[in-house]
């Protein structure tokens, strides 16, 4: 099988829970780096200049500024992670939760919900001022963080909890990256960002047609990204649309393609050495062989092989990276008036607001007769699951840095710090729920059987 640039990264684990922690440790160190006498060089190594001169151009600055390392990750890996956001989105559009309207609908309903609700209960703290710009940031589901404490509780979690979670989480994804694309975009230069959408187009001519080559979706990637982000729309925004590119289709059918190989499993010569336990193969057999792995590489749609090559990367790399650079909060200094703003705003978001909000979109719709609960869940575990749904990390803080960041500090500062009590409330309290209610509803089932 073809060899990746990235495929290092794909001989660590991706087992989610794991790359969570690491996600949170990551976070962790932060906090204390920040608030230790080491302060002054993590201070430093934010404003570290990251550059990469190709020839005469200079690829990680923004109108003519070298990028620091506190913009390359935001503007620039992030720029990865949506990538790889927009590669789930379009497999679950095409042949997941989200795939007709029948099964999208109550997901879809309920992360509305877990939308609108939470910017409500932020805009009933900070409503106006340069606070009020921070409204969307407990809209967001962290759904590694999410499914990290569904994990928790092992088997006796239904598996359309796991699912409605999933689905819930992806519409969410997409909440946020149509707020980003109208909210965080300003100064817009059309001619950049026309260029930037005939590139996108011919992409996706390319894979209609048959001509699905990982390099070209790279390389126009990359100029589909730089293009973004000196056209004034978030360059985050290039990667979820340049995800929604990549072909689907596959060389050979998966149907066919136990008869392929079986075939050329027949026309295995024999002709094979071995001496001491050492087996050395023939130049045919070798042959053979190599065309067996070209042949199984083939029946993998792309859109799956390239979310394969950077899931790794993305979990291991880029999102540790992230909480390490966006979530050192300065606890010394902070004030009663201070946690009483943005704080509590997000506070009252993700805990009230994403629970709230989940629940009573799901509940009604329900009752309304339109829709009904998947087998497995009940209105108990329902309200467990939207306590849940208030765990938002990367995206909210995502959110919090485009809309405070460098220019407004204390804000921005203020806002970690309601991300992280509002998420470890919601994560704490709904696990706790959850579990209760789950041993309730097991050992019901006993007693019945």
């Amino acid at each position: 099988m073809k060899r990746s640039l990235i495929s290092p990264f794909k001989r660590i684990t991706t087992q989610k829970p794991n790359a969570t922690v690491l996600l949170f440790l990551a976070a962790v160190l932060a906090v204390i780096v920040a608030n230790s006498s080491m302060s002054g060089f993590y201070n430093t190594l934010l404003d570290y200049k990251v550059s990469l001169q190709i020839g005469g151009y200079e690829l990680f600055a923004h109108h003519g500024e070298t990028m620091t390392l506190l913009q390359f990750v935001n503007d620039a890996l992030m720029a990865i992670f949506f990538f790889v956001v927009g590669l789930e989105i379009k497999q679950e559009m095409l042949v997941g939760e989200l795939s007709s309207v029948r099964k999208a609908l109550l997901p879809v309903i309920a992360a509305f919900g877990g939308m609108i609700v939470p910017i409500l209960f932020y805009m009933l703290i900070c409503h106006s001022g340069d606070a009020a710009r921070g409204a969307a940031i407990p809209m967001a589901t962290d759904i590694a963080f999410a499914l990290a404490v569904l994990s928790m509780l092992g088997k006796k979690v239904p598996t359309s909890l796991k699912t409605f979670l999933t689905a819930l989480a992806v519409v969410d994804d997409i909440g946020g990256i149509v707020v980003i694309a109208i909210f965080y975009s300003s100064h817009i230069e059309f001619g950049l960002l026309l260029a930037a959408f005939a590139i996108i187009v011919f992409m996706f001519l390319c894979g209609k047609f048959g001509y699905a080559r990982k390099w070209l979706y790279y390389i126009g990637g990359i100029i589909v990204w730089t293009l973004f982000l000196e056209s004034g729309v978030h360059a985050t925004i290039a990667g979820v649309l340049v995800a929604f590119t990549i072909p689907t289709k596959t060389k050979i059918c998966h149907k066919k393609l136990q008869d392929e190989i079986q075939l050329l499993f027949n026309m295995m010569p024999s002709g094979e050495r071995s001496f001491k336990g050492s087996t050395m193969l023939s130049h045919k057999q070798v042959e053979v062989l190599h065309t067996i792995q070209q042949t199984a590489y083939n029946s993998v749609p792309l859109v799956q092989e390239i979310e394969s090559n950077f899931s790794s990367f993305v979990n291991y790399v880029v999102l540790p990276l992230f909480a390490f650079v966006n979530a050192g909060v300065v606890i010394g200094g902070v004030t009663t008036e201070t946690l009483m703003g943005v704080p509590l705003a997000i506070v009252l978001g993700l805990v009230l607001g994403k629970c709230l909000g989940i629940f009573s979109f799901t509940w009604l719709f329900v009752k309304s007769g339109v829709g009904k609960m998947p087998k497995g869940m009940t209105t108990h575990n329902l309200l467990a699951l939207s306590m849940i749904g208030g765990v938002g990390f990367t995206v909210s803080l995502f959110l919090a840095s485009l809309s405070f960041g460098e220019a407004m500090p204390e804000l921005f500062n203020g806002a970690k710090i309601g991300i992280f009590a509002g998420s470890i409330i919601s994560g704490v309290v709904g696990f706790f729920w959850l579990r209760h209610v789950l041993n309730k509803e097991h050992a019901l089932a006993a007693s019945k059987s």
